[in-house]
């Protein structure tokens, strides 16, 4: 989503938080420390030091976004709260009867579970395995009378789904309830390049990205090999995919909205500070908000980064395993353009990384060296089930710095300045083929630019240029 929002250029970068709304065991200090990227020389581009914040209310194991004029420590006023992500589809929206098709289509269909068996038949993968019902305001034999207007709703290889769920251990009840519930459902602001829109649960558990027919068919021509990998490998990073409907209005439009329902990277108890969506290009890999309106939402890209994220041994063996194995798969399948979508939270001090807050002589002054630790939380052989690959995972970052005397470097030169964060991550956008039009895209931008610099290359160069940034980006912790 692509969320999120979504991540990047499909707007997965949209993930949001969180599912609890608990106190993480590390979450009691209430103090934000707010740092800037530094320059090659030390300084930052306004000179200014970092600024350790204050908050009167930590609420609820929530960081604060950067401090604005209005609003910010020198201003005499508290820190704003942070906002709650999307727009409630109230009656009156002009998706509202959309909300309600979907709702009870989903329903519909989870409510017809039938017996489950993980090693299905060939048929139940065909793109032509599909199940049209008419849902008239009236009802019917087979669907409940309902006041939104008259639609047909189409579940695409529903077996395979309903296996899917069970594969990802999704309660059918809970399911249901998250995307049926009286509570709303959300949306995001603003859609991704692609166009798609995402709507989230009222819980951020689910998100609803809406699909263009062309990915459609992508997604059902490599949904075996997808259900094979994932059911191969537990630890897959790539996107948790629950179902794929669509929903034909009646009318004389005969509008399709078709769209998938995905889980929710970012759903979780500690608050996401900085999100990053990264690709391993250079080439326009920067945000394009100004500095003032940069928040805790903002999608940072490869350029944007300026973290070493360290992990402990096993964790890192694990996931350069689980890397090379789901890069395979999308290079196998002709998929490039995905992208890894990280999201940190910052535990000890609440830092929030703004550019212009931090220099070389403050950043051991105000912002305190924070020795990397694992709380009683991260120890507690009860709580150890809950940390697995890309979700809660306590990990050191090392603040890095990029040299300004040469070419833009995707990571930056370490600093020795570590903070410990929570990190969530997986891959994303996972439904783009090498097809004519990133040929084109590759062969008119290699006139202008490096042809390495570009997001849109062959998959196979895709999947090698991927791997060699994550595996910069992400470090075995052996300082």
């Amino acid at each position: 989503m692509a969320a999120n929002g979504v991540g990047g250029s499909s707007g997965w970068g949209h993930h949001v938080r969180h599912c609890g709304g608990g106190r993480g065991g590390d979450e009691a200090e209430p103090e934000v420390t707010v740092l800037g990227r530094r320059r090659g020389n030390g300084k930052t581009r306004t000179g200014r030091r970092a600024t350790t914040v204050r908050v009167e209310d930590a609420g609820e194991g929530r960081g604060l976004p950067p401090p604005s004029p209005a609003t910010g420590p020198h201003a005499g006023g508290r820190s704003r709260a942070p906002r709650r992500q999307g727009e409630t589809i109230a009656k009156g929206h002009k998706n509202y009867e959309l909300m309600l098709n979907l709702q009870l289509g989903i329903r519909h269909a989870v409510g017809k579970q039938g017996p489950i068996t993980l090693d299905l038949r060939s048929s139940a993968f065909d793109p032509k395995e599909k199940v049209w019902t008419r849902f008239p305001p009236e009802g019917s034999k087979y669907t409940p009378p309902h006041s939104s207007c008259d639609f047909k709703w189409k579940d695409y290889c529903p077996q395979v789904f309903r296996t899917l769920r069970k594969l990802f251990k999704v309660d059918a009840a809970d399911y249901m309830l998250s995307l049926c519930g009286d509570q709303a459902l959300r949306e995001l602001s603003s859609p991704g390049k692609s166009g798609s829109f995402f709507y989230l649960t009222s819980n951020d558990q689910y998100m609803i990205k809406t699909m263009k027919k062309a990915e459609v068919k992508i997604f059902l021509k490599m949904l075996r090999a997808y259900y094979n990998h994932v059911r191969s490998f537990e630890n897959t990073l790539v996107t948790k995919f629950f179902g794929l409907h669509c929903v034909k209005l009646a009318g004389a439009n005969q509008k399709k909205v078709r769209f998938v329902i995905m889980g929710n990277l970012f759903c979780s108890d500690h608050f996401i500070h900085r999100r990053f969506d990264l690709k391993g290009s250079s080439l326009g890999r920067t945000t394009d908000k100004p500095q003032t309106e940069i928040d805790e939402y903002t999608i940072l890209k490869d350029l944007d980064l300026n973290f070493i994220f360290r992990l402990q041994k096993h964790w890192y063996q694990e996931f350069q395993r689980q890397v090379d194995k789901d890069c395979d798969f999308l290079e196998q399948e002709n998929i490039m353009d995905y992208s890894l979508l990280v999201g940190v939270h910052f535990r000890d001090k609440r830092v929030i990384m703004t550019e212009g807050s931090f220099d070389s002589d403050s950043s051991r002054g105000s912002s305190p060296h924070l020795s990397p630790h694992l709380s009683r939380g991260d120890t507690d052989p009860n709580r150890m089930c809950t940390i697995r690959l890309g979700s809660n995972m306590p990990t050191k970052a090392e603040l890095t710095v990029r040299r300004t005397d040469c070419e833009p470097q995707l990571i930056g030169e370490p600093t020795g300045e570590f903070y410990d964060v929570i990190l969530y991550f997986g891959i994303i956008d996972i439904l783009q083929d090498y097809d004519i039009s990133k040929k084109l895209e590759h062969a008119y931008k290699s006139f202008q630019y490096d042809p390495t610099s570009i997001s849109a290359v062959d998959p196979k160069q895709y999947s090698r240029r991927f791997k060699d940034f994550v595996y910069k980006a992400f470090q075995e912790d052996n300082i």
